[in-house]
């Protein structure tokens, strides 16, 4: 199993979610249909990043805590910006 770290936009509320999962696909569905606590209020969410590929559950959270570290910050913008100029180009 690979893990995914995930940032979600609320497009209720603008609000940023930040996690990681083992299953991208079901956790964005748990997420939009109000599963989770934490993103309840914010449905609909849209995904606007992701990383993959992390082969350990505690590679994925220690980067999940990074990018919260970030939260707001430049380095964040910065890694969003760069992310959707990418998905552009796809």
């Amino acid at each position: 199993m690979f893990y995914t770290v995930y940032i979600l936009k609320s497009l209720k509320t603008g609000r940023r979610y930040i996690g990681y999962t083992g299953d991208w696909g079901k956790r964005l569905l748990q997420h939009n249909r109000g599963e989770n606590i934490s993103t309840k209020s914010g449905v609909p969410w849209k995904m606007i990043y992701k990383e993959g590929g992390f082969k350990k559950k505690e590679d994925a959270l220690r980067r999940e805590q990074e990018l919260k570290k970030m939260k707001g910050g430049v380095q964040l913008k910065e890694i969003l910006e760069t992310f959707e100029k990418t998905k552009e180009k796809e």
